[in-house]
């Protein structure tokens, strides 16, 4: 059995036994099951599921596979809204009176991540992940969280995890933890509180380009899924192609992670482009604010993600400009149709050739 090394990590139930032990089984059972299937639908690659639990998921992601950081941590909380937003519409959708209906409000969501060394087993099915950091992982469970600082719903990091993760300020987000096991001694961790996640993605206003105000669009289709185009679409090297510039860099990230305000700095030739991030919605769309070459006029330009039979559908969309010399901006913008539908299928050539290289499979 070859060791391998990457992320562990566990999605966990929150008030699972409480829930059983006041509810009807078999309406229960069907709560939790619908909850599970939510939970292993959003283990999504390079996460690959080890097996169920009772309450919990557990999955790995090996080492090398192309993801980044902050993709991993918006993996999370991706799908801690969606299985918010699923208790919240079982909430206000129940017409049954029975216990198990009346408590679901009662069910939350928890994950542990860790990363380090581990073997696979192929037992019974499924890969069972054996190793001393397999077992941390497991203890992590019995913690004093909740305790400690209050926050219920989290994601708990370990030290391990959060510099694998690489994202240089992002603990300044989290609560600093430490949690004692025999035979292991003192673990440094980390606490995100999800609850406001929830909340800013529930607050968070819709930007949108509408039909009216688009001047021109373009789209492909790349043979990977949209979480992962999302990882590529957001790398400065990746942008670069797809707007056609020699070099990108982020400045103005939040804690470490590229958010709205953030701010991709284009080199063309002597000329730099400040193209500001007005909407940032991971895995489905997100819209830049571009400032131009031509004196007071900007354009924004969407780049939005749909999944189709055989992968992700992305769409680039320059928007009608701003500025007094909008009508002069959007014919050049036009006159780039043939140019920006080179770029955006030179941006999938480019993701796929990369994906295959690092020995991923597509999905």
């Amino acid at each position: 059995m070859a060791s391998q090394s990457g992320f562990l990590v566990i999605s966990d139930i929150t008030g699972y036994t409480l829930f059983l032990s006041k509810s009807e089984l078999e309406h229960a059972q069907e709560i939790l099951q619908t909850l599970l299937e939510l939970l292993i639908d959003h283990n999504r690659p390079p996460l690959i599921i080890s097996r169920t639990a009772g309450d919990a998921v557990i999955s790995y992601a090996l080492a090398g596979v192309p993801l980044q950081g902050q993709t991993f941590v918006e993996l999370m909380e991706d799908t801690y809204v969606s299985f918010r937003r699923a208790i919240e519409l079982m909430v206000m959708n129940n017409t049954c009176q029975c216990n198990a209906c009346a408590n679901i409000s009662g069910l939350d969501l928890k994950f542990f991540v860790h990363h380090g060394a581990f073997g696979i087993q192929k037992l019974g099915g499924h890969d069972e992940l054996v190793g001393s950091d397999v077992n941390l992982l497991h203890r992590l469970l019995k913690n004093r969280v909740v305790e400690a600082t209050g926050v219920r719903a989290y994601t708990l990091y370990s030290d391990a995890a959060i510099r694998a993760l690489g994202l240089d300020g992002f603990t300044a987000s989290l609560v600093p933890h430490q949690e004692s096991y025999e035979h292991l001694g003192a673990v440094a961790l980390w606490v995100q509180d999800m609850h406001p996640v929830w909340l800013a993605k529930q607050k968070a206003s819709l930007i949108t380009i509408p039909p009216e105000r688009v001047t021109l669009e373009v789209s492909t289709e790349i043979s990977l899924p949209p979480h992962q185009v999302w990882d590529y679409l957001i790398q400065p090297e990746f942008q670069s192609v797809i707007v056609g510039s020699d070099r990108q860099e982020i400045t103005h990230t939040h804690n470490g992670r590229v958010a709205p305000g953030s701010v991709y700095v284009c080199y063309h030739g002597k000329q730099i482009i400040r193209r500001t991030i007005l909407q940032w919605r991971p895995f489905e769309e997100m819209i830049t604010e571009d400032l131009t070459p031509l004196p007071t006029y900007s354009v924004p330009i969407g780049y939005s993600l749909t999944p189709t039979a055989a992968g992700t559908r992305i769409t680039q969309t320059f928007g009608k400009g701003r500025g007094p010399l909008r009508l002069i901006g959007d014919l050049v913008i036009k006159a780039m149709a043939k140019q920006a539908q080179v770029d955006i299928e030179k941006f999938r050539d480019a993701v796929q050739s990369d994906f295959q290289s690092r020995d991923g499979k597509m999905t």
